[in-house]
């Protein structure tokens, strides 16, 4: 596959490329993007971890598809595409916590949290989920002051619950 789609979705080859990388990345720290075209996630995060990777990313996008019913072909021009935003954060929150209780947190990696973020609670989740930071995306499509928002809402929110940091949300989920 010349989409990169054989590395991400095998356990044994994402270990190889990431321990070939990591042989080369020296002076920073080596974040691997999880694919959710997998089977398991758990298998592929630890391939990853395996290689050498310093934290991981959950989720990429998923492979979707459009089609024209005017014309009876893919919308996209190369038949499929990445799925993202709100449609995925219900699998993107499993695929965290699933690679959070079974694989990062027993050896200490840290996991960036992502795929369908767009306000404050979707943070709160991802965090109780066990993703130890936050990436948004196509929240930013809709309003750039996203981040901030989210900022700001977690701020109230665990001043609410008297928390000090969300360092006290991560894998809390009951």
């Amino acid at each position: 596959m010349a989409d990169g789609l054989e590395f991400g979705t095998d356990p044994h080859r994402l270990e190889r490329l990431v321990s070939t990388v990591r042989a080369e990345v020296k002076r920073t720290k080596l974040i691997v993007k999880l694919s959710p075209n997998v089977t398991d996630v758990a298998d592929t995060a630890r391939g990853a971890i395996a290689g050498g990777a310093d934290a991981l990313s959950a989720i990429n996008t998923l492979v979707g598809m459009a089609i024209n019913i005017d014309t009876w072909k893919p919308i996209l021009a190369n038949r499929t595409g990445g799925l993202s935003g709100p449609a995925i954060k219900p699998i993107a929150l499993h695929m965290v916590h699933r690679v959070y209780t079974e694989v990062a947190n027993g050896q200490n990696v840290p996991i960036i949290g992502m795929g369908g973020i767009s306000n404050w609670r979707d943070a709160v989740e991802f965090l109780l989920a066990g993703a130890t930071a936050l990436a948004v995306g196509t929240a930013l499509f809709v309003d750039p002051r996203t981040p901030i928002q989210i900022c700001d809402g977690l701020t109230d929110y665990l001043a609410e619950r008297g928390l000090k940091s969300v360092r006290e949300l991560i894998g809390r989920l009951r």
